[in-house]
């Protein structure tokens, strides 16, 4: 027995040290080191280039190499489909061609009084929810039944009862919303489902593609559309959305000079925050639509959001937003107040914790309105 004893012990200690998993829950054992190896060397103040202006072209630049290929460019050729006329503004029912893949039904709301006007472009939220997409910015009409109660059901849920772009509109604004691939007319043919997504999104990478990238490129294509409009006014072109919809304004301000103020509510915070073995990130599915491949190893959200910088941003979360620990969005926010300061644009740059969960009540709408009118100088 005695004899036996160092073999057995060498043993016992090979077993011990092999733990039999090196995955827990969705995440790598070694989730930690790579998180660690995420040094971001484009993110301003840690790229080589010390011009802003030159570094913000190449950091631009850099995400949309990591997005490409980029889908083709054909004219808009929009059409009106239908139209009805609101309080003070008319909702038209509209196609356009926003790639050489994808000719897409949006709304467009214009109001009454004589232009040019300004415009935001609003982008919806996630959600988990694809049976509707624009239907959750803009009060649909002539729909089914089931529709309308999805949506009316879905802004009293996250929206404070309040359709946003209804309310930009009665205010003076044009606005105009389209799905994202995946979401109500740009759905799936069979049914709405959750883990289709995430074979879509496999899928689209098979294809030399991905599903965040495709969104992020109609998004570009949506502002360049509402900017073309003949009633628009050029220089007061804005973007805004919550939750997913926030991430797409940011990424939109990010990636295109055809929106010139942005808002984004609920959706801001680091890399080390949300990949951890808790947060909702981690759980594949709904990520894989904010998901640019490979730009992590160059820049943090943050430092993709500063590419906006200098134009004016408005960034607002809730306190008690269980999807967006409250400890990386206040850590975002001071990486990207930096930026802005360093180009002396701070007065531009603002930024709102609200005492609330993952919501945009009609409080935080009526400051995004203030926020645009300031910025765009409207009275």
């Amino acid at each position: 027995m005695l004899q036996a004893y160092p073999a057995w012990l060498k043993k016992t200690e090979a077993e011990q040290a092999y733990t039999g998993y090196e995955v827990i829950g969705n995440m790598p054992a070694f989730y930690q080191q790579l998180t660690q190896n995420l040094t971001y060397p484009l993110a301003w103040g840690n790229a080589p280039e010390k011009d802003f202006n030159r570094w913000r072209t190449q950091a631009r630049e850099k995400l949309l190499e990591c997005m490409q290929p980029a889908p083709p460019k054909v004219d808009f050729d929009m059409k009106v489909i239908e139209s009805e006329k609101r309080d003070g503004y008319t909702t038209q029912k509209i196609v356009f061609n926003v790639s050489g893949y994808s000719r897409v039904p949006a709304y467009l709301l214009v109001p009454e009084s004589k232009g040019p006007f300004p415009a935001i472009l609003l982008l919806h939220d996630h959600g988990a929810h694809f049976t509707i997409g624009k239907e959750k910015m803009i009060r649909p009409f002539h729909v089914s039944d089931v529709v309308m109660k999805d949506a009316d059901d879905w802004v009293i849920r996250c929206y404070d009862g309040q359709y946003t772009g209804d309310f930009l509109a009665q205010n003076g604004y044009v606005v105009l919303a389209v799905d994202a691939l995946f979401w109500g007319e740009r759905g799936r043919k069979e049914y709405a489902s959750y883990d289709a997504q995430q074979a879509l999104s496999a899928n689209l990478l098979q294809l030399g593609t991905s599903f965040g990238s495709l969104i992020a490129w109609d998004d570009i294509r949506s502002a360049e559309f509402l900017r073309s409009l003949p009633n628009v006014d050029k220089k007061k072109v804005g973007t805004m959305g919550f939750s997913m919809g926030a991430y797409r304004a940011w990424m939109t301000m990010a990636a295109t000079d055809a929106v010139k103020a942005g808002a984004a509510v609920c959706w801001m915070n680091t890399t080390d925050s949300l990949m951890t073995l808790t947060n909702n990130q981690n759980k594949g599915g709904s990520a894989y639509a904010m998901i640019i491949p490979n730009i992590r190893r160059y820049m943090d959200y943050p430092h993709v959001a500063s590419i906006a910088c200098p134009k004016p941003m408005l960034f607002i979360n809730g306190a008690k937003d269980k999807l967006f620990p409250i400890e990386g969005v206040k850590s975002a926010y001071e990486t990207m107040r930096q930026v802005w300061e360093s180009q002396e644009a701070e007065a531009h740059f603002q930024t709102q914790i609200y005492d609330l969960p993952h919501f945009c009540s009609k409080e935080i709408q009526q400051a995004i309105l203030e926020f645009f009118n300031n910025e765009f100088h409207i009275k």
